[in-house]
């Protein structure tokens, strides 16, 4: 089995806390005919790049039944700016229209296999994968994109369509894995294509 959750594959249940004070699971979502989870952080500039990216493509798609919950997973020894206050500070000022939670634990990450930040995993109404990994093609500077993998991925999805590129490579920051290097990637981590 690869360190990355393979297409097809049920989303794993989680229970974490967001910066709105509640604590979520994947039944939280059992409303929203496409789930959106990916992983991100405070710091990134391959998050903060792409954002209102991300933004928009959220606020498209939430009238077709899409959420989307945002997951930090990094941790905060290895980048203190990643700290649950620093969450709810840029929640506060950003306003995404996303839940934003906290995976302090890793246990998230580990069991998704999240590789990168931004890293996007889309799930269809079964909450099986349909896609998984990057948003965009030029998550650092937009203004050079040339594909949104996500949003064609959505617009297949909830068109009842199968997506048509259903994996790609994330591109970003590594996750900050708790106590070890800062670019350290598990042994079985790799590129998905």
């Amino acid at each position: 089995m690869s360190f990355t959750l393979e297409l097809g594959a049920m989303a794993p249940d989680f229970s974490i806390v967001a910066t709105n004070g509640k604590n979520y699971s994947l039944s939280d979502f059992k409303s929203a005919s496409t789930l959106v989870i990916f992983f991100t952080c405070n710091h990134c500039p391959f998050v903060v790049g792409s954002d209102e990216i991300t933004r928009a493509t959220a606020e498209k798609f939430r009238d077709k039944g899409v959420a989307f919950i945002g997951i930090n997973s990094n941790s905060e020894k290895t980048n203190p700016t990643d700290n649950f206050d620093e969450m709810i500070s840029r929640m506060e000022e950003h306003d995404f229209p996303w839940v934003y939670a906290r995976d302090t634990s890793q246990e998230v990450a580990q069991a998704y296999g999240a590789l990168r930040t931004p890293h996007f995993y889309v799930f269809c109404t079964d909450r099986k994968l349909v896609y998984c990994g990057r948003g965009i093609d030029q998550p650092r500077d937009t203004s050079k994109m040339q594909v949104n993998n996500l949003e064609k991925a959505l617009e297949e999805v909830t068109t009842g369509q199968a997506v048509r590129v259903p994996l790609t490579n994330p591109i970003g920051c590594n996750v900050k894995w708790l106590d070890q290097d800062a670019h350290w990637m598990p042994a079985d981590a790799c590129d998905l294509v």
